[in-house]
């Protein structure tokens, strides 16, 4: 067999399951680079896992910021093995309330970056034979009032992931799709639905509604991912990592 050199890029490096995945793999003896907004986040990231991990301020967003991570991530890595679109944002709101403006903002946070960032790492993945890993939700199995925006936008991530396997599959390239459930991140503090104390009541609310009786980690879904990265026969997956909670569980 081979030896394919390259290292990952996970975007939204800089906390949560972008920060636990960029520590899996480095762990895992791989090459990672790491971007976010909040330079002190990536920075503090960089500074606890090492050498092998790689920080460049950057917004996804911006086309200029993606050709410039995607260069220097190439250049960490010696080539590039793996993108990990784990970057997005978060918008709830009643369908009396929709914002157009922020409906197009997280479309383009969560769905566009992704997809341009699929197109600028395409040479470097199909040279490796590397892969694609989007990270979706558990919000377009299970209906949660007020999140259409965001369950949306994930759902069209599925969409992407398995059109995306089967177009760049003869090329060697991989694409699959992560589905978190209950997962403690600021991604909901950062939206502005409330404190991380308002967040960790609302985990705990969740606990009843998962198989398993309990929300899931960071670390857990950074196993899922890293299994997507390493298996060589799959590919237009959607694996479901989340307790249980899609099952839709009621304690009569």
């Amino acid at each position: 067999m081979k030896t394919i050199e390259g290292g990952y890029l996970v975007t939204g490096g800089g906390s949560g399951i972008g920060e636990a995945t960029a520590e899996m793999l480095v762990n895992r003896g791989r090459k990672v680079t790491i971007c976010g907004r909040r330079g002190d986040n990536i920075d503090a990231v960089v500074r606890r896992l090492g050498g092998a991990c790689h920080g460049v301020k950057a917004d996804v967003t911006s086309p200029a910021d993606r050709a410039r991570l995607v260069k220097e991530a190439i250049q960490h890595g010696n080539g590039l093995r793996g993108l990990i679109n784990n970057a997005g944002n978060m918008y709830r709101s009643r369908v009396a309330d929709y914002d157009s403006d922020q409906l197009l903002d997280i479309f383009n946070q969560n769905v566009v970056s992704g997809m341009m960032l699929a197109q600028e790492t395409l040479a470097a993945l199909k040279a490796s034979e590397g892969s694609i890993v989007f990270l979706g939700s558990i919000h377009t199995q299970r209906a949660f009032p007020g999140a259409s925006p965001y369950a949306a936008s994930k759902a069209a991530l599925q969409a992407v992931t398995q059109v995306m396997a089967a177009e760049l599959g003869p090329e060697g390239i991989r694409v699959n799709c992560v589905l978190p459930g209950a997962v403690p991140t600021d991604i909901n503090v950062r939206a502005g639905l409330g404190s991380q104390d308002d967040q960790a009541k609302r985990m705990k609310a969740l606990e009843p509604l998962h198989a398993l009786g309990r929300i899931g980690s960071a670390e857990e879904v950074a196993e899922a991912i890293g299994y997507l990265l390493d298996a060589s026969w799959t590919t237009g997956a959607l694996l479901t990592v989340d307790g249980g909670l899609s099952l839709g569980m009621t304690h009569l």
